[in-house]
């Protein structure tokens, strides 16, 4: 009995293989599960929750459409509450458990790496929506937000133009994690290739969650005695809110000392009063201020999604930002991929991910990289306005095809921008 329920078994599954579908995906009541791994409590709910509704939009809008190879997609969210192992176990669940075909998720480089060895392990598939440190290819991980030289790096060379302020001396701020470590590591490394002396870099951490900037506030103001100074900015989750607020209270005005944002977009800014943040700056590869049709209907479909949905702070002030168009961007994408392998098999849906085009509502085609599983992104710096939108005031002429391996850290010159099958760190 056992052994013919086995045979039976088998044959089932190889004629699913031979579909191109999964036994799990076929058990799924014909749906096709996508695992959501966002933050929804926790320090980083803030930037995180409305990630998680965005997939759900793109979602409602595929499966409107006939969903993907005639299934209706199924949304599997969970909650790993801004706990970084607890990220690993839900990735696990995901995987093992519900059988998801894709999961869209993580915001910090921390929840990023420890989910990592899951999605190896289990031959997943993860696509991360945020800018981040780079140092880092994985066959099982397409990044959709930039990488340093899609933001970092142009965003410092802004600072330092007459335009951007002719900034001399420099204060690289953030949290305490990868991250921002490895972000400023690279930028230091920059800033001397520039000719900027130690003595003029000041670097500067606090843990997740930090509320008091009071300190570190003052600390800015008196180093900036010192000759024209910039603050980098890559702290992360809800400590924008008290960091942006001391700087209002202390009256550091953005001619006098611009601080530039790499984790501090529309969303971030929404419990600030932004009066006194007027002209500071945020790079990023979108901002909702950017006019052209796409983004047109990009920010009317979300508006009215977040109404009918009764999305907190959204049904009422609809945002869109930076990570929400990289998970949008990376969602339509898998579509396509899945489209073109024609099967949800992970191995035949990365091959086809390559070279994949979507038109961004940047404004640009955003490009899957054929090799490196990075996009190819514009790169917009905004200024902040007193009603919390930004004034691009800078932007490359087209996409910027990301460099996963900085220059500006040694050795990186010898290694591949292309993921072998085995993660590079």
């Amino acid at each position: 009995m056992q052994r013919r329920f086995t045979l039976k078994a088998l044959a089932v599954a190889t004629s699913l293989a031979a579909a191109g579908l999964s036994p799990a995906f076929a058990q799924s009541g014909g749906t096709i599960k996508v695992g959501v791994l966002h933050s929804l409590s926790g320090t980083m709910a803030i930037s995180e929750t409305v990630l998680k509704d965005t997939v759900l939009m793109a979602i409602e809008e595929i499966n409107a459409k006939g969903g993907v190879l005639g299934k209706k997609l199924e949304a599997v969210v969970v909650d790993p509450s801004s706990n970084w192992p607890l990220f690993a176990e839900k990735a696990k669940q995901l995987l093992t458990q519900d059988k998801v075909a894709v999961t869209f998720g993580c915001w910090t480089s921390v929840s990023r790496k420890s989910v990592l060895p899951v999605f190896e392990e289990q031959n997943g598939l993860l696509f991360y929506p945020v800018q981040y440190e780079g140092e880092e290819l994985s066959k099982n991980v397409f990044y959709t937000g930039a990488a340093p030289n899609q933001q970092a790096i142009p965003a410092v060379e802004y600072l330092m133009s007459k335009e951007g302020g002719s900034a001399k001396r420099f204060v690289l701020l953030g949290t305490d994690y990868v991250y921002p470590r490895t972000t400023n590591k690279i930028l230091r490394a920059f800033l001397k290739s520039k000719g900027v002396k130690d003595s003029d870099i000041d670097e500067k951490y606090t843990p997740f969650g930090h509320s008091d900037y009071q300190t570190i506030v003052a600390d800015i103001k008196k180093f900036s005695a010192g000759g024209k100074t910039a603050v980098i900015s890559t702290i992360n989750g809800d400590s924008n809110v008290p960091f942006y607020k001391e700087l209002g209270n202390a009256g550091l005005k953005a001619k006098d000392v611009p601080v530039v944002a790499f984790s501090v977009g529309e969303e971030e800014l929404r419990g600030v009063d932004t009066k006194p943040l007027v002209g500071h700056l945020a790079a990023w590869n979108y901002f909702m201020s950017v006019k052209n049709p796409t983004n047109d209907e990009f920010t009317k479909k979300w508006a009215a999604y977040a109404k009918a949905k009764g999305i907190a702070g959204h049904k009422d002030k609809a945002l869109t930002n930076d990570p929400m168009e990289a998970t949008y961007i990376g969602i339509y994408m898998w579509k396509q991929a899945v489209e073109k392998a024609k099967t949800t098999d992970v191995d035949k849906v990365i091959a086809a991910m390559a070279g994949q085009t979507f038109k961004a509502p940047s404004g640009f085609t955003a490009k899957m990289d054929e090799k490196n599983h990075h996009l190819h992104k514009p790169v917009f710096i905004g200024e902040v306005k007193a009603d919390g939108q930004f004034n691009v005031v800078w932007k490359t002429p087209g996409p910027v095809k990301a460099k996963p391996w900085s220059p500006f850290i040694e050795g990186n010159d010898k290694k591949k921008d292309e993921p072998d099958g085995k993660t590079k760190i």
